[in-house]
């Protein structure tokens, strides 16, 4: 693999839109500041007064502004936008982020967990012209087949409503640059590890029939280096696999210091089970900063990851403000 310069940052902010879980409750460490409520009030009759805070809301899917500085120059991506047409963008509402500061997107994949959200970002901007970064294998039609359950075919993004929008799409298997090299997405994952085998029973329709996809070739990781810290990685769901992709990411840009892993690692599900173990321990070989698991990373993977690292883990909530 031929090596590559990731010009490093000054300062990095990271905001959670979208996750799986909302929690007023949670109290900031580290990087984290937990916004835990959005701005003003609602209305409510059966309140005294009528009035009621304004929660944040929770979906399963996963949505993130990273805000990247260089000198004078802050730069703002949207990574991924979420399970429901307007979950993302209602998000930004009651957490005062404006939209149109959105200078890129980029989607980790084609699943619906993390697509659906262009619907609202397309409501709130009208006509965006954007670039939109995504992988060729991102239009796939999938479906995934569970032993004694029919086929679950998953919803699939509409290229010609994107464009129609007036996104520019940017299609690449490559690594693509953003920012004057600062800001780096990986395109496709060499895929090394022997545990991390991809998402068995999931199907793409190809050459006019279902086939085998558990690889998922589409899944792609935004990642930065942080000045004098390392690199921060932020993934979508993972499915390249979490190792896979900090192999991968620390042998193209020639960096081994990890300095924070954020996003979904796709260990939730019961087919995963076995992998939670290497995977830990592989995560722990890198010796991240932080590790902030999130999404469909499931709770017994980060119980297991909270135990083996417990000064990096910061549990990631909807509203939470990172800041590097």
């Amino acid at each position: 693999m031929e090596q590559i310069t990731l010009e490093p940052v000054d300062s990095v902010r990271i905001t959670s839109l979208v996750d799986n879980v909302a929690d007023t409750t949670a109290p900031s460490t580290g990087p984290a500041r937990r916004t835990g409520w959005g701005t003003g009030t609602l209305e409510a009759h059966t309140m005294v007064g009528g009035r009621s805070s304004v929660p944040l809301v929770a979906e399963h899917g996963f949505s993130a502004l990273v805000e990247v500085s260089k000198g004078e120059t802050t730069y703002r991506v949207l990574f991924d936008t979420g399970v429901s047409p307007c979950g993302m963008i209602e998000n930004m509402r009651r957490l005062e982020v404006d939209p149109t500061t959105i200078e890129a997107i980029i989607l980790s994949h084609g699943h619906y967990d993390h697509t659906t959200g262009m619907h609202g970002l397309i409501e709130a901007l009208g006509r965006p012209n954007l670039p939109v970064y995504l992988h060729p294998e991102f239009w796939n039609r999938r479906r995934v087949v569970v032993e004694g359950s029919d086929p679950r075919e998953l919803p699939t993004t509409s290229r010609g409503a994107l464009e129609d929008a007036g996104f520019e799409i940017i299609e690449q298997a490559r690594p693509s640059f953003l920012l004057q090299r600062s800001v780096l997405v990986t395109g496709e994952i060499d895929r090394t590890s022997a545990f991390e085998g991809g998402f068995p029973g999931h199907e793409a329709f190809r050459d006019s029939a279902w086939q085998p996809d558990s690889l998922i070739l589409d899944d792609q990781a935004l990642v930065l280096n942080l000045r004098g810290e390392g690199l921060i990685v932020i993934t979508g769901c993972g499915h390249a696999g979490v190792v896979n992709i900090l192999r991968h990411v620390t042998r193209l840009t020639g960096t081994g210091q990890v300095h924070a892993l954020i996003g979904g690692f796709h260990l939730g599900s019961r087919a995963m089970l076995n992998r939670i173990a290497p995977t830990v321990e592989a995560i722990a070989a890198f010796n991240p900063d932080y590790l902030v698991p999130a999404h469909c990373t499931g709770f017994r993977a980060t119980h297991a990851l909270a135990e083996r690292l417990p000064e990096a883990l910061i549990p990631n909530t909807v509203g939470t403000v990172y800041t590097f």
